[in-house]
């Protein structure tokens, strides 16, 4: 209701602007637009991103997409003694004789928390961790589509599944655990391929240390995420860094890495905000980075 009182609020302004008789001093009808979107309250900015995830054939079949194509490469890499996901320079030697295993994300990657925000954008609200903890211990995220089935895949040809996620542990490791056993995804009766942010056998922030910690015992052929962060280390930059970062692996995306789309959170919109002087709204900020003019 109060998007829609919003959304009233702005088509008004936006009339009595462009009816205006005023000679001289009414804005431009573009101006007046512009003005009543200011003067207005926004949607919220995650409405349509969420939609697109939780109701679209578009992005069902873009997921389903990325896990036909890992299983077609996986069945590669199983073959291929040589082959390597972690990024350069990670890797032990000796690689070529361990089992194989995967790193996957599991938000957004795997499972689909797009109800949590869909709940933030109703009640037009942004992030909060006590919401989020609520959500997780809830237990009630939903399965990526093509993902269970990819997962199981692996499991049958002998891959084991690490989930590398950012989740915090201790407190929210055991619903995590929870919620990946009820939606089918393949974890050990120990738990111990569940890596939480802050486990004690790599507790580092980034992701390294934890893929280290798996390549000490396994050949890591795949990786899986929706955020940078999920295959490299030192993301948290401006967006040339970044586009740096990949520049060397571009031709592992689709093959050895995969990207699963989330345009509803992630490290992008920081790394946009990064080009900006300190003290400029983020929300113009953000607008001040689109281009227009290819």
């Amino acid at each position: 209701m109060k998007l829609l009182r919003a959304g009233l609020a702005a088509l008004t302004l936006v009339a009595l602007g462009a009816c205006t008789t005023a000679p001289s001093r009414a804005p431009a009808p573009a101006a007046a637009a512009v003005a009543a979107v200011e003067a207005a309250p926004p949607a919220h900015d995650n409405l349509n991103a969420t939609l697109w995830m939780q109701s679209s054939a578009e992005y069902a079949a873009t997921a389903r997409g990325i896990y036909a194509a890992a299983k077609r490469s996986l069945d590669q890499a199983l073959e291929d003694p040589n082959w390597n996901a972690l990024p350069r320079g990670e890797s032990m030697s000796g690689f070529e004789s361990k089992p194989p295993a995967i790193i996957a994300d599991a938000d957004e990657t795997l499972i689909d928390n797009s109800a949590f925000q869909a709940r933030a954008v109703i009640e037009d609200r942004g992030y909060t961790r006590e919401s989020w903890v609520e959500w997780v211990q809830a237990r009630d995220a939903r399965a990526i589509p093509g993902a269970v089935e990819f997962a199981q895949y692996a499991d049958s040809r002998g891959v084991t599944i690490f989930y590398v996620t950012n989740r915090d542990a201790p407190d929210e490791y055991e619903a995590t655990v929870a919620n990946l056993r009820k939606l089918g995804f393949p974890v050990a009766a120990d738990a111990s391929n569940v890596l939480l942010r802050g486990d004690a056998r790599a507790p580092a922030r980034e992701k390294g240390e934890r893929r280290r910690y798996v390549d000490r015992s396994y050949r890591v052929v795949q990786m899986f995420g929706d955020n940078l962060g999920d295959f490299l280390d030192g993301i948290n930059s401006d967006v040339a860094t970044r586009q740096q970062l990949m520049a060397p692996y571009a031709d592992w995306w689709g093959v050895r890495w995969f990207m699963l789309p989330n345009p509803t959170y992630g490290s992008w919109p920081n790394a946009v905000l990064r080009g900006c002087e300190k003290d400029t709204n983020p929300r113009a900020c953000l607008r001040s980075a689109l281009r227009h003019d290819y």
